[in-house]
């Protein structure tokens, strides 16, 4: 026994040193906060060790710059849930800063059964299971949760919509059915108004196939202590089980609230500019 709990800390270990060494991020600076300086005031973020793909990439942001001297945009705020950065005010600049830093497309998810979206979570933006089903977080845009306080009612509603975004996911990550998801995804892509019905046709086959996962598979529940916690703090109960959750705001929720309640526009983009100034490491906040 002693000898396999040794051979799989050597293998998290080795693994963790080479995530590192990828990343230019040194051990030092995973004792370090982030300080994120916004037109609206500063918000400090700790990051996870249990997700360090997703940590390690945001702290090489951070160091190398990215989010620096009005570069990033917090581009979709929707209040009573979430703020979302990312989008970058100076597209062409951004483009060629990126590839000269070679930062890759897409962050492997992490997902968790410890870190869920209490108010104060900090997640991976991602595209949809169709264009995405590994679930794989964007590498530069992110999401601090505002979020809403739920009553048992509303957490089985949400509860019963992860299921539903589970089984989604199981079936067309099952290899049987690789073939007409693919067939699916380049439907989609095209866009052709011919298509229309052929599309519908699909979707309806991988919702009968849904519905099959669901009964077949062990349906998913919040753990008591999370539960508590989205109906006493708050959160987005929904988002649980299907993106990456890589930190949390130690202070300035204030201003996370502040920006939440900037006017929008129907896309949700605030009607002014919303911009990260600039973003270091300090010292850790106890």
């Amino acid at each position: 026994m002693k000898k396999t709990l040794y051979t799989i800390s050597l293998v998290l270990f080795l693994g963790s040193c080479h995530s590192l060494s990828k990343s230019n991020v040194s051990k030092k600076d995973l004792q370090k906060d982030i300080e994120l300086v916004t037109n609206k005031g500063s918000i400090v973020l700790r990051l996870y060790d249990d997700t360090p793909l997703s940590r390690n990439n945001f702290l090489k942001l951070v160091k190398e710059g990215i989010y620096d001297n009005d570069s990033i945009l917090f581009h979709r705020v929707i209040e009573k849930f979430m703020i979302q950065a990312g989008e970058a005010n100076d597209i062409d600049a951004f483009k060629k800063k990126r590839k000269l830093l070679e930062f890759p497309e897409v962050v492997p998810a992490e997902i968790t059964d410890t870190h869920f979206h209490k108010r104060g979570a900090l997640g991976a933006a991602r595209e949809g299971d169709d264009e995405n089903p590994e679930q794989n977080g964007s590498f530069i845009q992110f999401y601090i949760v505002q979020g809403r306080t739920y009553t048992d009612s509303t957490l089985a509603v949400a509860e019963k919509r992860i299921n539903n975004m589970l089984a989604y996911n199981h079936v067309i990550n099952n290899p049987a059915n690789k073939s007409i998801f693919t067939t699916y995804q380049e439907l989609l892509k095209n866009r052709n108004p011919t298509d229309k019905e052929a599309i519908k046709g699909i979707k309806s086959k991988l919702d009968s196939l849904t519905e099959i996962e669901q009964k077949q598979m062990v349906p998913y529940s919040y753990p008591e202590s999370h539960r508590e916690a989205y109906k006493t703090v708050g959160g987005a109960a929904h988002l649980d089980q299907n993106y990456t959750v890589f930190g949390e705001v130690i202070s300035g929720m204030d201003v996370v609230d502040k920006i939440a309640e900037s006017k929008t526009n129907q896309q949700d983009r605030p009607l002014e500019n919303i911009m990260i100034l600039s973003t270091r490491l300090i010292k850790r906040q106890e």
